[in-house]
């Protein structure tokens, strides 16, 4: 994506899009990382001549170096299933209690850590004299230099958001050689230029900087979240995930928060990202490359007219986390659960569409009461916003106003830190008054009263 940012401007374009393929080598899935690589460079050859190069993926995911700067084989896919069984491991030497209250992040399966725990042993691991996070990765390439952003290493269980620093008691209970790091850097450092080669292969003329942004896909899209006024505000990152919370200044650590399943992670200007993992539009997406794509809009149509509510699945269980087959693994939740089985393409589309709403109403009602904190607004930023059914359904859920857009959050917010970095653009309140002047967003309002979802969210928590 390319963007141009001035004092009212602010326009985003698509150069290039290229797929993002995982590839499952023997028993493993992997990052087709060299294929990704390959399409930056595309992007930046159709881009021409640009100011700043930023870059935000993925979180937790990783690849490893040895003593030459070389590629150690090509990065493992979180949705891979070698964390299995390894967080007990784990908490059987740091209890999930002082994990938590030591990094505040919540459990996931494919944390850093649990990957990192997984790897112990192995040859590769063994072999790696650096370790870079995706994003940092992929800007190594481009730069020569190494370093790991602070949002995304926020996201590896490793590090401590009330200090900023490595958690290096946890670490070192566990194991893990935090040497393999590079030197953290914040969003807005500088981290390099294009390298001679780069340039030559992509036609841009040098010196090209490239600036550290929110590395992380979501820490960016946050920072694009269009809030303005004294309003307290929820946001939903929506796309393949649901990243659902609020935007702090310190992080929640308590024991509650733990059992709630909430995350800390960093944000930009030290803020700290209060948010809950949601499986998200993936469940959609999963159930449309079954269906063989039978066309979103005409679906979203017919979905908007089965009835409400008639079924509803935990969009948080991990059962959804592996691809293929999701219809039917949509239907087993259903049926052991004993709501109606959906039996069409539009009853799927509806059970997801009303579950995710749910879960975004539960992860923002148990935000705003973890962190003693009232919201009045729902911001849904991201491919989501683009869902209008999605977006009406969450308003009614939550009870509260949505207001919907940009779609292209994380670009946005990505380059209006790079631009910031290069004293285009003012602070945070600036950034986000620049985008309410120039986005186009939607607006829904609730309807009727949140009854049937209070009911719904009984008898799903019953079940």
């Amino acid at each position: 994506m390319t963007a141009r940012v001035g004092p009212d401007t602010l326009d985003l374009t698509e150069a290039h899009r290229f797929p993002n393929r995982p590839v499952r080598a023997g028993t493993t899935l992997r990052w087709d990382i060299l294929n990704l690589y390959a399409g930056v460079l595309d992007g930046l050859r159709a881009a021409g001549q640009v100011a700043s190069v930023g870059i935000d993926s993925w979180a937790v995911d990783y690849g490893l170096l040895d003593a030459d700067g070389a590629l150690l084989g090509n990065p493992v896919h979180y949705r891979d299933g070698r964390t299995e069984g390894v967080a007990e491991k784990v908490w059987a030497t740091v209890p999930p209690a002082e994990l938590y209250a030591t990094t505040g992040l919540q459990y996931a399966p494919f944390n850093t850590l649990y990957q990192l725990a997984a790897a112990r042993g192995s040859s590769q691991l063994a072999a790696a004299k650096r370790l870079l996070l995706i994003p940092d990765l992929l800007t190594y390439w481009l730069t020569g230099e190494e370093g790991t952003e602070l949002t995304n290493a926020s996201t590896t269980q490793l590090l401590d958001p009330r200090t900023g620093g490595w958690a290096h008691g946890i670490a070192g209970r566990l194991g893990i050689d935090l040497g393999l790091f590079a030197p953290l850097r914040a969003p807005g450092d500088a981290a390099g230029h294009l390298l001679p080669h780069v340039l030559d292969e992509t036609g841009l003329r040098g010196p090209v900087p490239v600036t550290a942004v929110g590395s992380h896909d979501t820490a960016s899209a946050v920072a694009a979240v269009p809030a303005t006024g004294t309003g307290a505000f929820a946001y939903i990152c929506t796309g393949t995930w649901s990243l659902a919370g609020l935007e702090l200044d310190a992080p929640v650590l308590s024991e509650a928060s733990r059992a709630a399943n909430f995350t800390n992670e960093l944000g930009l200007d030290g803020t700290v990202r209060y948010l809950r993992n949601i499986m998200g539009l993936w469940l959609l997406q999963e159930c449309l490359r079954t269906w063989g794509d039978p066309g979103l809009p005409a679906l979203l149509r017919e979905a908007g007219r089965v009835p409400s509510l008639r079924s509803v699945v935990d969009a948080g269980d991990e059962a959804f986390l592996a691809p293929g087959g999701m219809p039917g693994r949509i239907a087993q939740a259903c049926r052991a659960t004993g709501q109606p089985v959906p039996r069409t393409p539009a009853e799927t589309t509806r059970c997801i569409l009303d579950s995710l709403a749910l879960a975004h109403r539960r992860a923002i009602a148990d935000a705003a009461r973890l962190a003693d904190r009232a919201v009045d607004v729902v911001h849904v930023v991201g491919g989501g916003a683009r869902n209008a059914l999605l977006c009406q359904l969450t308003a009614d859920a939550c009870g509260l106003p949505v207001v919907a857009g940009p779609a292209e959050a994380a670009a946005l917010g990505n380059v209006l830190v790079q631009a910031r970095a290069h004293g285009l653009v003012g602070d945070r309140t600036a950034m986000r008054e620049l985008l309410t002047r120039t986005q186009p967003l939607a607006r829904y309002a609730p309807r009727g009263t949140t009854t049937a979802w209070r009911s719904a969210e009984q008898r799903f928590a019953k079940g």
